[in-house]
């Protein structure tokens, strides 16, 4: 008997899934905030991250279906609550993520100890450790975890419309007047920001001067007597669990003239603290307290 051979028009749905498949495949590199290049034989498909603004920064890239692994607090979007949790920044559970088999680790540079990210490579999970630390390196961030995952038309639809928000306020409060102020992260003891923080990146966007900018460490630790002498014009941040009323009136209670006097603003800590395009919804609400404090003042 004979063999056959014919000849079957292939669809153009089939071809393109062929070409799909064929890209889907490709080798993708980055190079992370640690310098090191980060190369996969293939878009990763089970990603680990290992703090809040990791994952919310993979499901802004469009790569929030492949975690298949967070760090305890992920609340944002509501989907993440749903993925299984591996520790914190303090302490990650290896085993857990070892069983989970992820291609990607998503660390946190200054978060996660160096040590659990090395154990973590050398147990061949391949990691990609960032560490946005101005506002432009948040489009920068999105854009790698979508050459990562193999979601970059997703990643560039939020990096853009991101730049476009915060090019929007930028051209909006270039030339206003500033304004001294003074950022509380936290009220026992007193913490704020120096100027390498992205949070003092937001003062300067609203046209804000951070009082503190000068001082050598990141998250330092100061005194009323400090503040005081930084003559800062209005306070902001998130330090209290009783939302704005609380922030201000705790505020009041806790420093003493001149600075009970000074205008208090609440600033949501999740859309300021974290280094994700949420950020856009604090800079706004510093913008608009700063705004608050130029008319007042007029």
């Amino acid at each position: 008997m004979s063999l056959i051979r014919l000849a079957v028009p292939l669809s153009s749905a089939f071809i393109y899934g062929l070409i799909a498949a064929a890209s889907f495949a490709q080798p993708v590199s980055v190079v992370d905030d640690r310098g090191r290049k980060i190369t996969l034989a293939a878009p990763a498909q089970r990603l680990v991250a290992l703090a809040p603004s990791l994952a919310e920064l993979a499901f802004a890239a469009g790569a929030g279906g492949r975690l298949v692994g967070v760090a305890r607090h992920s609340d944002f979007p509501g989907a993440v609550r749903a993925i299984p949790q591996i520790g914190d920044a303090a302490r990650v559970d290896f085993e857990r993520i070892a069983a989970l088999k992820p291609d990607l680790i998503l660390a946190w540079k200054s978060g996660n100890p160096a040590a659990d990210v090395a154990r973590l490579e050398s147990l061949g999970f391949p990691a990609f450790v960032s560490e946005p630390v101005r506002l432009a390196d948040i489009p920068r961030v999105l854009y790698a975890i979508g050459a990562l995952a193999g979601t970059r038309p997703d990643a560039a639809k939020a990096a853009a419309e991101f730049e476009r928000e915060i090019g929007a306020l930028r051209g909006r409060y270039a030339t206003s007047r500033r304004v001294r102020v003074f950022y509380l992260i936290w009220h026992r003891p007193l913490l704020t920001v120096n100027g390498a923080h992205m949070i003092s990146d937001v003062i300067a966007l609203c046209g804000g001067e951070n009082v503190f900018a000068d001082v050598s460490q990141l998250t330092p630790s100061v005194t009323l007597e400090a503040v005081i002498a930084a003559k800062p014009e209005a306070v902001l941040g998130g330090a209290s669990a009783g939302g704005e009323r609380g922030f201000a009136e705790g505020w009041r209670a806790s420093s003493a003239p001149p600075l009970s006097s000074l205008p208090a603003y609440y600033i949501n800590p999740d859309v300021i603290q974290r280094q994700t395009p949420r950020i856009v919804e604090g800079a706004k609400a510093v913008c608009y307290a700063l705004e608050e404090v130029r008319r007042n003042r007029r």
